[in-house]
């Protein structure tokens, strides 16, 4: 099967960009591109969790209400909700009413508040797991050493519903890895850009 479809410019995109006329813009401006800030970086982890079982494209659709419903995924601010703000959230329409991922953003948002007090920046920690290029064809698999590393160390730290899909899912959408398609007419500038990336100490 071919690797790539191709984008309104004619040039070659991921194939997965196909599912919804939106994810082309996701594609071509975030997917992939490295991230070093703290807030977007909890925002993925936790916007990953809530797609657990569900599709992307609700969660892109429902991205702004994540984002009104979670203080901006301010991880400092949301570490201080407590069982008020879950019943609000279980009211609110606009996001996935799920109780146990609600509160798993809650705790790991408190989790990400000792991370980043004892890492100096979730950036710093994440980034760490950074893997080495182990050969893997892009979009080939699920899961990897790194992110199955990667979640075993936040479960350890108490972070709630990080399991190695998730994680992987989150480190190719933050640019940990670059899993464009070979063919893709964005692997070129994603690697470009990670390779111009400053990484956090």
């Amino acid at each position: 099967m071919n690797a790539t479809v191709p984008g309104r410019d004619g040039r070659p995109r991921c194939r997965w960009c196909a599912a919804a006329p939106e994810f082309f813009d996701y594609h071509d401006r975030e997917w992939g591109f490295p991230v070093v800030d703290d807030i977007r970086l909890f925002e993925k982890l936790c916007l990953e969790s809530f797609q657990s079982g569900l599709s992307w494209r609700t969660i892109l659709a429902k991205r702004e209400n994540f984002r009104a419903a979670f203080a901006g995924f301010d991880f400092r601010k949301v570490a201080r909700f407590d069982e008020r703000d879950v019943t609000r959230l279980l009211e609110d329409s606009g996001i996935v009413r799920h109780r146990g991922k609600i509160e798993a953003v809650i705790n790991n948002a408190r989790r990400a508040c000792e991370l980043a007090d004892d890492e100096g920046s979730l950036a710093a920690f994440l980034w760490r797991f950074e893997p080495t290029d182990d050969g893997a064809r892009p979009q080939s698999r699920s899961t990897s050493p790194a992110s199955e590393a990667l979640s075993k160390e936040l479960r350890k730290r108490g972070w709630k519903f990080v399991g190695p899909t998730t994680v992987y899912a989150f480190m190719q959408a933050m640019g940990l890895v670059n899993d464009h398609a070979e063919e893709c007419v964005m692997r070129n500038e994603v690697e470009r850009a990670r390779a111009a990336l400053s990484l956090p100490t």
